[in-house]
């Protein structure tokens, strides 16, 4: 049975160690601007992915990717150094798709407001169809319904 405490302790010691290494040791010029955002680990902590972010465009990114499958070597060992686990478990390092999602999410926001506004500036200047009430009104007690219902004039 696996313990899933050990395993998110786990996690989040390899994702510390993961980013100090990557700030402190490793001196590759294709990593760029790159942010641990979650790391996972298998129930029998064999296998760890790494999730990470990339500033910059695509070509940042392509880069920081090849920079971080070069380090992997002294990223795992470092890792096993400092957690003092029996096994190192690998790591599998995953761009993180949680930026795109969220600026996807905020285009799709950005669309409703002005579909929104555009309603708005549509209901200020509406006018009623017809007329302002269109509800029929009851009876008076008398049985008759009012002069206005009737579409008569009063008598005067």
């Amino acid at each position: 049975m696996t313990d899933t405490a050990r395993a998110r302790k786990l996690a989040d010691r390899i994702r510390v160690v993961v980013a100090e290494t990557l700030q402190r040791r490793i001196k590759d010029p294709r990593l760029g601007y790159v942010t641990i955002t979650d790391t996972r680990v298998t129930g029998d902590l064999r296998e760890a992915t790494v999730f990470y972010t990339v500033y910059g465009d695509d070509e940042e990114r392509a880069a920081s990717a090849a920079a971080l499958e070069s380090a992997k070597g002294v990223l795992r060992s470092e890792v096993g150094r400092q957690t003092g686990v029996r096994f190192t478990p690998t790591l599998a390092f995953v761009a993180d798709a949680l930026p795109d999602n969220a600026r996807t999410i905020d285009d799709l926001l950005a669309k409703a407001r002005a579909a929104d506004e555009e309603v708005r500036k549509t209901a200020t200047d509406a006018q009623y169809a017809g007329e302002a009430d269109p509800y029929r009104k009851p009876a008076d007690e008398d049985g008759e319904l009012d002069d206005e219902d009737e579409g008569g004039t009063s008598p005067a």
